[in-house]
Formats: structure tokens, C-alpha cells, sequence
């Protein structure tokens, strides 16, 4: 492929990506208030915003403060997702003066599915399999507690709530070796995009190395390209990015989550 204009894709991905698309999740309420999306009802908090919230100052901080106080209020913690070219400028500093810390950033990256779409390629005694089954989903969410290091029991019922809204609109695979998931990834579909969205792709430590993560990538990818969806979106961790961009994936920006969590009581 020649030169790719990632100007036009980041402003396709401002365009597509910045609000979720497709049916809510099964238990989950989308809520404006004014230029925010809050989505209430999954283990936390979200902030969805477009790329200029509209607001600077002191009507800012009453906007961020009316987010963290409502979700204050349901005894929640809550994250607001800020991309580096996000405005105002001042709006994460404006989200610390809030209380709300800065995680590490990612990495969003673009890949097009019809370069990236590859019969996976497996070791021996690896089997992928798609998934949608409750004790499936369970085992995932306890595969990513065994691969981060900390409790994501929620993503069980986060994956849930997508499969029992749309089922069409998810795709969970898992590569499995003597019954063991050691590697697992979703899609999800946004209708009326270009694109869709990788999660996941995590792989157990004595599995690293062996081809795994590129595997859910290629199958991902190539049922991406089948259903007719050209971009594929990432945020990928420090991990992840230098691996996609082996695979062609290009980079737009950075995001990065504030996250507010309650005190104490």
C-alpha cells in the first residue's frame, strides 16, 4: 500500500469512534449531559466526550465536577477518556484540580482489515474457539485477573451485557491448550462505521512468544473484512503497539483515562 493520509483517518476515527455505536449493552443506561456521554451501569463510571467538549474555566470544572459527583452519589468511581489532541487543553489538568488521577497513556492505532485479515497460524495443541457462554465468560475475566495481576472479574459481566444485547455486534475468541485459555480477544461491531474494536488480546506469560496474540489479530481481522468493516482500532498498552505496528497497524493519537474513585467510607 502507498502513503496513508493519517490525518484522514484520525479525523474519520473523531468522526466514528468517539461515541459507542450499536445496541447498549444488556443493564447499561447512556446518559448526556450536555456534550458528555455518561454510561452508567457497568462496574465504573464512563466519560465519552467529543474532541472539544465546548467548555473552558469555570463552566469546565462545573461540567467534570457534575460527572464525578454523580457517579460520587451511586458510590461508583468513574474514568473520562481524553485524547492528547483533545480540547480544551486545560482539560486534564482541569480533571486532577477534580481529584481524578492520570493512568499510563495508549496508544490508538489503526490497522485496515483487508491487509491485516490471515488464516491464523497456531502451535501445535492450540485450538481457537468462539465463545458466548456464561462459564466461558467467566474463565475469561479469571484469565485476565491471572494476566494483569489484579482483580477483572467485571469483565464477565461487561461481555455478558454485550452478548445478551447483540449478540452479532461481539466476537469473543479464545485459544485454548489443554483446556486452558491462554490467550483471549473480542471484537466489537460499529454498525454504521468503518470500524471496529479490539479488546483483549491477552496472552498467559509461558505463552508469549509462540504467534498467539497474532493469531486472534489475523482471525479478528479477517472476519472484520468479511462483514465488510475497513479500519481496525486499538488502544493498545506499551506491550501491544510495537507488535500491531509489525502488523501494518498505523498510529493517530494517544488517549488516556483520568479515573476518579471514591473515598473510603
Amino acid at each position: 500500500m502507498g502513503m496513508v493520509d493519517t490525518a484522514a483517518l484520525l479525523a474519520a476515527y473523531d468522526e466514528q469512534m468517539r461515541m459507542p455505536a450499536g445496541p447498549v449493552p444488556a443493564g447499561v443506561i447512556y446518559e448526556y449531559d450536555g456534550p458528555v456521554l455518561r454510561i452508567v451501569g457497568e462496574h465504573m463510571g464512563r466519560i465519552r466526550a467529543p474532541r472539544d467538549v465546548g467548555a473552558v474555566g469555570a463552566d469546565l470544572d462545573r461540567l467534570i465536577v457534575r460527572q464525578r459527583d454523580y457517579f460520587r452519589d451511586r458510590g461508583q468511581g468513574v474514568e473520562w477518556k481524553v485524547r492528547a489532541h483533545d480540547l480544551p487543553a486545560e482539560l486534564p489538568e482541569r480533571l486532577v484540580a477534580a481529584g481524578f488521577t492520570a493512568e499510563a497513556p495508549s496508544t490508538v492505532l489503526l490497522g485496515f482489515a483487508a491487509e491485516v485479515a490471515a488464516e491464523p497460524v497456531l502451535p501445535g495443541g492450540v485450538v481457537l474457539r468462539r465463545v458466548s457462554a456464561a462459564e466461558d465468560l467467566r474463565r475469561i475475566a479469571d484469565h485476565e485477573t491471572e494476566v494483569w495481576g489484579f482483580d477483572c472479574s467485571w469483565v464477565e459481566s461487561d461481555l455478558a451485557g454485550r452478548v445478551t444485547g447483540d449478540p452479532d455486534q461481539i466476537t469473543i475468541l479464545v485459544a485454548e491448550a489443554g483446556g486452558r485459555i491462554v490467550c483471549a480477544g473480542w471484537t466489537l461491531y460499529h454498525p454504521g462505521t468503518d470500524h471496529v474494536a479490539f479488546l483483549g488480546g491477552t496472552t498467559v506469560p509461558d505463552w508469549r512468544g509462540r504467534g498467539l496474540y497474532r493469531a486472534l489479530v489475523n482471525a479478528r481481522a479477517r472476519e472484520a473484512a468479511a462483514r465488510g468493516f475497513r479500519l481496525l482500532h486499538v488502544d493498545a498498552s506499551p506491550d501491544s503497539a510495537p507488535i500491531l505496528r509489525r502488523y501494518g497497524f498505523r498510529e493517530i493519537t494517544t488517549s488516556r483515562h483520568y479515573q476518579w474513585t471514591p473515598p473510603a467510607r
